[in-house]
């Protein structure tokens, strides 16, 4: 991969460059929403090589086309051992996990790349709205047990209280749902931790991409949508892995959070 100063050679619109980023989605039973979506990032021409990963075995008609890659697990992943595999596959400057789930509203990459380009970040995300149009909680202050504790009774859940067309905001962390990476980061992170099957492997990078003295940054001005399933709040083993990586998580972290910027 290129360096930094290699990645933001490339954004050079002057040269007609436009192809930047590869987008890994994984599927597991989403296929009406994954040909949507893939739909969508075809129209973005920033978008150069789309992953899509079935993670249980299904059919989807996904459409041809020279930017698609499709990958099938002999057995399920988890969410980090998914994206890591699809970042083997990466030849862009930009990696972009994107979950299946999520409907763009136009092209929000331009606005990402720019916004990257001029904080110097290594990571960017959109607003993400719930299909109703309510702002959703996709950037969080990093959970502590004091914070979780406030929740649980009913208190503040570490949510910044952001609007549309905001400035661009650095927050703790950002939620795996749509996570703009630079390439050379990502790799120099390791990509995300494999150990956690499902939940918290994006609070875990964004951790570490902060003691690593890499910024983070969430611009309002464009949005996307998240048609959520909240899965751990109706099924008992989507519940038992988001504890497991609750623990997980403090138990690597505990005493050693950076600290925030807000």
């Amino acid at each position: 991969m290129d360096d930094d100063k290699g990645c933001l050679a490339w954004f050079d619109r002057a040269n007609g460059k436009s192809e930047l980023i590869a987008v890994s989605i994984v599927s597991h039973g989403h296929g009406v929403m994954v040909v949507r979506l893939v739909e969508s990032l075809l129209m973005c021409g920033e978008v150069a090589q789309i992953i899509v990963t079935r993670n249980i075995l299904e059919s989807i008609q996904i459409p041809e086309s020279d930017r698609i890659v499709v990958l099938d697990n002999p057995q399920p992943k988890g969410f980090g051992e998914n994206h890591n595999a699809a970042f083997e596959r990466c030849t862009q400057p930009f990696f972009c996990p994107l979950n299946p789930d999520i409907a763009l509203i136009g092209d929000p990459f331009e606005t990402l790349l720019t916004d990257l380009e001029k904080s110097g970040a290594a990571i960017a995300a959109p607003l993400v709205l719930a299909p109703g149009g309510a702002v959703e909680d996709s950037v969080r202050r990093f959970p502590t047990a004091a914070s979780l504790l406030r929740k649980a009774c009913g208190g503040l859940d570490g949510r910044y209280n952001l609007k549309l067309n905001d400035l661009v905001f650095h927050p703790d962390w950002i939620a795996g749902m749509f996570m703009l990476f630079r390439s050379a980061d990502y790799a120099r992170l390791g990509g995300f931790d494999p150990r956690f099957f499902l939940y918290y492997e994006d609070v875990d990078i964004c951790v570490r991409a902060r003691r690593a003295g890499m910024g983070l940054i969430v611009s309002p001005s464009v949005a996307v949508i998240h048609d959520a399933r909240r899965d751990s709040h109706r099924s008992l083993r989507h519940l038992r892995w988001h504890l497991a990586s609750m623990g997980r998580y403090f138990l690597k972290h505990w005493g050693r959070l950076p600290r925030g910027k807000n």
